[in-house]
């Protein structure tokens, strides 16, 4: 299918103002190869989605994401399940979701040359209630890492998750986990449970290494109690996927998850999803990617 029409919907602040210079460079390329390109901006994520929506509904050849993980995870909220495809123009700091698909993730010009082949794969999504998720969910020490680097304005990028996971290691505890896994129940006390539909989140952290995005199933991973010296020495694994031999990793495929814990808000594709406890289920091919 050659691309007649796209909306590019554009987060302008993201990878400390990229968003903005990468929109304009692949808007560029996209114009001069005879596409017509509306840009869209909402001030903030509810007017973003509704305008996404908006044009989705009205049937654009794609919705395509300049930005972070953050704006891929609020665009597929507008195309999960319709059809449409999403294309991908990496801005972020983390960009996993560029990652999965081999996505240039550093030149604009060549991310549009990828639009324009128009090659698409169809993927799976995870689904929670109405919200979907492509990367992976964060549901323990993971997330109120993520809790605590949301509230830090310093550094940008990686680092700051790498001081934020410090800082919360000197208080963290096991948590008190029940897990619900196709219908069977396990408690368990737990650092960390993601649930995955991708391999990697926070900038390629490979904490559900292995997962397959369009196996039709959600990867569990739980991190069984370890110690704090034990935590730091594996977290570098993490960028490799090598931690799976460690004794305190578990991992289970499965169509359906419910996880509970106290006090626990999970993070889904680096953003704030939902307090536990949650279901999450494998959205069978929900989400087309032009990749």
């Amino acid at each position: 299918m050659a691309l007649r029409e796209i909306a590019l919907l554009t987060n302008p602040t993201a990878g400390k103002g990229r968003g903005a210079r990468f929109r304009d460079a692949a808007a560029e390329r996209l114009r001069g190869a005879g596409v017509t390109v509306r840009t869209l901006e909402g001030r903030d994520a509810d007017e973003a989605l509704d305008l996404a929506r908006g044009v989705v509904a009205e049937g654009v050849d794609a919705l395509v994401l300049c930005g972070g993980d953050g704006m891929v995870h609020l665009g597929i909220q507008a195309v999960a399940g319709t059809g449409t495809p999403i294309g991908l123009v990496p801005a972020g700091t983390g960009n996993d979701v560029a990652r999965y698909f081999d996505v240039p993730r550093k030149d604009p010009v060549a991310a549009a040359e990828r639009l324009l082949a128009s090659s698409s794969r169809t993927v799976d999504l995870a689904r929670s209630g109405t919200k979907y998720f492509v990367t992976v969910l964060a549901a323990g020490f993971d997330a109120v890492v993520n809790e605590r680097a949301n509230k830090m304005t310093w550094p940008k990028g990686q680092m700051r998750y790498n001081i934020a996971t410090l800082a919360e290691l000197r208080t963290f505890e096991p948590l008190p986990y029940t897990l619900e896994l196709d219908g069977e129940t396990r408690t368990l006390d737990a650092m960390l449970v993601a649930v995955g539909n991708g391999p990697s989140f926070g900038g390629g952290l490979r904490i559900t290494e292995g997962a397959i995005l369009d196996d039709g199933l959600l990867d569990v991973v739980v991190i069984k109690p370890m110690s704090k010296p034990g935590l730091i020495r594996t977290y570098p694994k993490l960028f490799k996927g090598t931690h799976v031999t460690h004794p305190a990793y578990e991992h289970h495929r499965v169509r359906t998850v419910t996880v509970a814990a106290p006090g626990i808000v999970s993070y889904a594709d680096g953003e704030r999803f939902g307090p536990l406890p949650l279901t999450v289920e494998c959205a069978a091919g929900a989400l087309t990617v032009l990749a």
